[in-house]
């Protein structure tokens, strides 16, 4: 085994380790608790930008920061991923005869009722932050972009710039992340309910594995 591997193995055991410390000491567990769902959060400071983009399971959070963000002059066009149907339940409700209304389609109706008239679809579907990777580059590339600011969910969006960071690699494509100010998650008060507990207990987890992998 590597050293440098190794190393980032300590990381996680010691990661681990303060966790179970957390839980146990009530003095220092809200400031560790804290300090790890800040962790999971990035946001860039906002700039002009060619586009913004709306992040896969950003939904209604992702919709309304990146509209804000188009009203104060970041950019005047904004872009959703397609949502093609499910292979199976989807496609029953179309046989059925009843329409099939994807998630960028419901995207672009709330951007037009926010005043954001600009929208496009990114033709190729993803199903997560590795296929947004391998996706956007080549888009960006496509469209001659300069500079993106892409919009996620707060406990998603230290781990999405990880990943955009890789995967832009020496293109000329500056990409800004930005974490949706009405994501469920808070980062100073995840652990308080169970769903946020769990979002952030495998964010936290998908985080460390990320930078176990590519640490730098």
């Amino acid at each position: 085994m590597s050293f440098r591997r190794r190393r980032w193995l300590g990381v996680l055991g010691a990661a681990a380790g303060l966790g179970v410390l957390a839980m146990a000491i009530p003095a220092i567990r809200t400031p560790i608790l804290r300090a790890l769902g800040q962790a999971l959060v990035a946001d860039d400071a906002p700039a002009p930008a060619d586009m913004i983009v709306v992040a896969t399971g950003a939904d209604g959070a992702g919709v309304l920061e990146a509209a804000d963000l188009v009203h104060s002059g970041v950019s005047t066009r904004v872009a959703v991923f397609a949502d093609p149907p499910d292979p199976i339940v989807d496609r029953e409700f179309i046989r059925r005869g009843v329409p099939y209304e994807d998630w960028a389609a419901r995207s672009i109706q709330q951007f037009h009722g926010l005043g954001v008239n600009m929208v496009e679809v990114i033709p190729r579907a993803v199903a997560g932050t590795d296929d947004e990777g391998r996706v956007l580059p080549g888009w960006c590339d496509q469209r001659g972009l300069r500079s993106v600011v892409v919009v996620t969910t707060s406990d998603h969006s230290r781990r999405l710039r990880r990943v955009l960071r890789r995967s832009m690699g020496v293109r000329p494509t500056r990409v800004i992340v930005r974490s949706a100010r009405f994501s469920p998650f808070d980062p100073d008060r995840w652990w308080q309910t169970s769903d946020t507990k769990r979002i952030g207990i495998i964010e936290l987890q998908k985080l460390l594995l990320d930078v176990l992998l590519h640490p730098f």
